[in-house]
């Protein structure tokens, strides 16, 4: 059965009247702390503008690791840095792409995470766009021309405007000439990295070993001057992605007979081998100490930014909710955890080797909450597949301030998430483990993992909300009287495969990362 949110509201509230309506102090002290001494701009200037984006194996990450256990000290709530592995080691330098010919022109990019390092004079060369060959024998046969060249390996966009800015401006007959154009250019390109017989991440090892000396991707997120910044290919030669404004000046020039020539100053040092941990912080219960609510999301980030939506403010909200707990809840009747996790954006590694390390805990864990997916106030929380969850969280719920739960709408039982982010490590191994999901800000398009994911994009008002909301729901969960069921639904027949769907199943974390 399917439960809708009126009929949530209605079993929670025939659950206790008195439990739903009457005052709670310490929900009311939540809410006032969370509003007249908000500790988050400042959290947030301290995590994205200080300590900066934080890659898995960078010192920023570990700096980051050391930030929280401090912050979490001063607050006097006992925290500790758990190394679950170890990561290739790498600091970001400094970036400069500049066109020396036809013209000079400092182009708008960075170089890729992991990117190996130029000299402080960099390398200079001219590009060279992969071309469009009958097979991969041609291409193999064409190969030695990247010899000492700067390659595009990446389609030139057609506009650099997103489609909401063609639908509010644009005619009909433009709109579908401009979105006919992109997709025959992006089907065209597909097929040209096809025929070379690699694919994007086989392809730049390739040039690599042919002779080029610098690779430029443009990896456009479809909005307004934002791309995707992810990790280099290459293992000797600089990997730079270029904006769309600037790459499709240089695929242009380059396609026209006028190739244009670069200096690319990429610098970075690689710091071998490094260890990597996620942040571990605890309210000690007094009832039952040996239960658990936890809070969670992940530290780490990808570097195009400073990480801000993805994740400091999951992180931020976490460290807020921990804060205003200690100090107008002090004493849970179950022990409060929060797990800052490390290695989210290489596959859950962080909150895969906290399940897989501590079966102690993830047995006796009340329920989790986990906040990911931007600056957005929470507006969706299902039930991922726990058959009673209902029950639990529309009771919890209930002590929400109206203006912010009126706002969330439930989905019950839901379906187990198989990842996404870390509260699926927790659900495959059958704990009640629920995301936090929050509303859009145009997340997808200009924040997630992009170069624009920066301080200046974070909402704060709802940050607070979000605070406030898991401040409650973990009080609330510390003081139920009732253990939460595991039960689980019995999951559908896959119309694709006629199969019944399976459980998630729990999966070993990548321990030892990025050292091939």
């Amino acid at each position: 059965m399917k439960i809708t949110k009126p009929l949530l509201l209605a079993l929670a509230f025939s659950y206790s009247i008195s439990f739903a309506q009457t005052k709670d102090p310490i929900t009311e002290a939540i809410v006032k702390e969370a509003t007249e001494n908000s500790q988050l701009e400042k959290l947030g200037h301290e995590l994205m503008d200080q300590v900066g984006p934080r890659l898995v194996g960078t010192p920023q990450m570990k700096m980051a690791n050391d930030w929280a256990v401090k912050k979490y000290a001063d607050w006097g709530i006992s925290a500790k840095n758990e190394k679950w592995g170890d990561w290739r080691g790498w600091e970001r330098g400094i970036t400069h792409i500049d066109m020396l010919s036809p013209r000079i022109k400092s182009l708008e990019g960075m170089q890729l995470a992991w990117s190996p390092s130029t000299s402080s004079k960099g390398v200079t060369g001219s590009v060279v766009i992969i071309p469009d060959l009958a097979d991969s024998i041609a291409f193999q046969n064409w190969l030695p021309n990247v010899k000492g060249k700067i390659v595009l390996i990446s389609m030139a966009q057609p506009t650099g405007r997103p489609d909401y800015n063609w639908t509010e401006f644009g005619t009909k007959e433009s709109i579908e000439k401009m979105k006919k154009d992109r997709t025959e250019k992006t089907q065209s390109w597909a097929a040209r990295i096809r025929k070379t017989g690699y694919t994007a991440r086989t392809l730049p090892l390739a040039l690599e070993k042919a002779g080029a000396i610098g690779i430029i991707t443009s990896n456009w997120s479809a909005g307004f001057g934002v791309n995707k910044i992810f990790s280099a290919y290459t293992k000797k030669i600089p990997s730079v992605d270029v904006a769309l404004e600037d790459y499709g000046m240089l695929f242009r020039l380059a396609e026209s007979g006028n190739a244009p020539t670069l200096n690319i100053t990429a610098e970075s040092k690689n710091l071998g081998v490094v260890p990597t941990f996620n942040t571990i912080a605890e309210i000690k219960g007094t009832e039952k100490p040996e239960e658990y609510v936890m809070l969670s999301a992940h530290f780490d980030s990808w570097d195009g930014g400073t990480g801000a939506t993805d994740n400091g403010t999951g992180t931020i909200t976490m460290m807020e909710a921990m804060r205003i707990l200690k100090k107008v809840y002090p004493n849970p009747k179950r022990t409060i955890l929060v797990g800052h996790w490390g290695s989210e954006e290489q596959g859950l590694n962080g909150s895969r080797a906290f399940v897989e390390d501590h079966p102690e805990i993830v047995k006796n864990i009340q329920a989790l909450f986990n906040q990911d997916n931007g600056t957005g106030r929470v507006v969706n929380l299902a039930g991922q597949g726990f058959l009673n969850s209902y029950d639990y969280l529309g009771r919890w719920l209930n002590k929400v301030p109206a203006e912010i739960r009126s706002q969330i709408e439930t989905n019950f039982p839901g379906s187990p998430g198989g990842g996404g982010s870390d509260y699926a490590s927790f659900v495959a191994a059958g704990v009640p483990a629920f995301s936090l999901s929050s509303l859009s800000w145009s997340y997808g398009s200009y924040t997630w993992h992009t170069n624009r994911d920066t301080y200046d994009k974070i909402v704060f008002d709802d940050v607070r909300n979000n605070a406030i909301l898991t401040a409650i729901l973990v009080y609330m969960a510390c003081e139920d009287p009732q253990t939460t069921s595991r039960e689980k639904i019995v999951l559908p027949v896959n119309p694709r495969t006629g199969q019944q769907m399976t459980w998630p199943k729990v999966t070993s974390p990548t321990r030892k990362g990025g050292l091939d």
